[in-house]
């Protein structure tokens, strides 16, 4: 048991599952704001058009009644959610692009030294130090 207390805590601590939970929390937050707006402004609005209020708008098909009108408020909802996030996607990616916050050395990198050279007998790569090799035992020259 205390094994898996441990795994469990190792896995809460890792830093992917606090920043989910983070934006778990704000995204629903967001649709709460979202929500209002929709319900509280746009549908009103759109009520002025059909005299009625929009999201209680249904109609009667073989004794169910089918709420349209809340449907489509709900499409709204993911239409302007959909939007916003696509904006702060846009809009992060392009910050990240910036040059003064992706700072890219306009110099070459450096070539590192090798670590391997090839046998001049059997063609292995090995070590760069090695004065025989350890593939057919030849005696390398420096």
């Amino acid at each position: 048991m205390k094994k898996i207390f441990a795994e469990f805590k190792e896995f809460i601590n890792r830093g992917n599952v606090v920043d989910m939970a983070v934006g778990i929390m704000i995204g629903a937050a967001f649709k709460a704001i979202v929500d209002s707006l929709v319900n509280d402004i746009i549908s009103p609005l759109i009520g002025l058009l059909v005299k009625t209020d929009f999201s209680n708008l249904s109609v009667k098909l073989f004794g169910v009644e089918l709420m349209y009108g809340a449907f489509i408020m709900a499409l709204l909802n993911f239409f302007i959610i959909a939007v916003v996030l696509f904006l702060m996607i846009k809009v992060m990616n392009n910050l990240h692009n910036l040059p003064l916050i992706n700072k890219k050395n306009d110099e070459p990198a450096e070539e590192e030294a090798p670590t391997t050279k090839l046998c001049p007998f059997c063609q292995s790569e090995i070590a760069i130090a090695a004065t025989r090799c350890p593939h057919c035992t030849s005696q390398l020259e420096d």
